[in-house]
């Protein structure tokens, strides 16, 4: 089971600056009728952890999370959006051989005027070793571990100097449309801080020997530096769109990590890219799109020259109404 809420404000004190160029907002402040949008999501976040074995010959431990696709309703008025969905059971078959995993996330998006802001909490506790059968006592069961708890936090800001041609609003929150093909430097930073506890260790028993993190129950790490990218979105007769960007992280980290026998820490530079993407139809009233973003990391480790790998991210697909509230006088 899960829980997902999402918040998405913007900044509308310079709507009037964008208005007329190569996109429109909804809503515009000082216009007599404003805009009020309602939708429809369906989407599906996944998050792993991944340790690498010191074997070549032997396959990584991949801990997945058995997440739900959800359907839910997103209304935005104003520079206010809010998301919330649950998953279903008729989009979600039972596939009890993967456990449960209950989980909750919040995102947050803050698009001021040049600037893209993006925070995000996931918290997840059970988790399966994919592939099947792997570490498991039988080739057709997965190895099941419902102790594992993960936990992701952090903050993302760029800046975004050619915004007044360039919307990110558009592609990511529907209340902007871009009529023009443009793009965008990206420059700014994130830092994040994760963990992922088990009751016993993470590497199981009959796979220990291949992997140095073998007496390892826990580990945490902070992560925070500076990153450049760009985005662009590519326009096809002022309806149709593309939308792509990525950004390049170099991050200091630090990680800690610790089990029965021992207690380890080590400081790292680590590589985080981050991106984004979207494509669909825009117009006045409706928009249709599909989107995805997420960000995978490197994670240094103490007790192995290798690294752990951390996914994130989600897929949307949203069919967005708009309605034209008339002001009363």
């Amino acid at each position: 089971m899960g829980n997902a809420v999402e918040f998405f404000c913007t900044d509308n004190t310079t709507m009037h600056k964008r208005a007329g160029k190569t996109s429109t907002r909804f809503k515009l402040l000082y216009c007599l009728s404003s805009y009020f949008n309602n939708k429809n999501i369906l989407s599906r976040k996944y998050t792993s952890v991944t340790l690498p074995s010191a074997d070549d010959q032997a396959t990584d431990i991949k801990y997945k999370s058995n997440e739900k696709m959800s359907l839910g309703l997103g209304f935005t008025y104003n520079n206010f959006s809010l998301n919330a969905g649950a998953g279903l059971g008729f989009l979600n078959p039972k596939d009890p051989g993967k456990g449960d995993t209950k989980s909750f996330d919040l995102q947050l998006r803050l698009y001021p005027y040049k600037w893209a802001i993006d925070a995000l909490a996931i918290f997840n506790k059970g988790h399966y070793l994919d592939p099947e059968g792997y570490g498991a006592s039988y080739a057709n069961t997965y190895y099941l571990r419902p102790d594992i708890k993960l936990g992701l936090a952090g903050v993302s800001a760029y800046h975004v100097p050619n915004a007044a041609k360039f919307s990110y609003h558009a592609a990511m929150i529907q209340n902007e449309w871009q009529k023009k093909s443009a793009g965008s430097l990206l420059i700014g930073g994130q830092a994040y801080y994760g963990s992922v506890k088990g009751d016993s260790a993470l590497v199981p028993a009959q796979l220990d020997k291949s992997f140095q993190q073998s007496g390892v129950d826990r580990f945490s790490f902070f992560s925070a530096g500076p990153g450049i990218g760009y985005a662009y979105t590519l326009v096809i007769d002022k309806h149709f769109f593309l939308m792509g960007s990525a950004v390049a992280n170099v991050d200091l980290n630090y990680t800690m990590e610790d089990g029965a026998n021992l207690s380890a820490n080590k400081f790292s530079v680590t590589f985080i890219p981050v991106f984004k993407t979207a494509v669909g139809y825009n117009s006045n009233k409706w928009d249709i799109s599909l989107n995805w973003a997420g960000n995978v990391a490197w994670i240094g480790s103490a007790v192995s020259a290798e690294s752990y790998f951390f996914q994130t991210g989600n897929y949307r697909l949203i069919f967005a109404r708009r309605i034209n509230l008339k002001k009363r006088s």
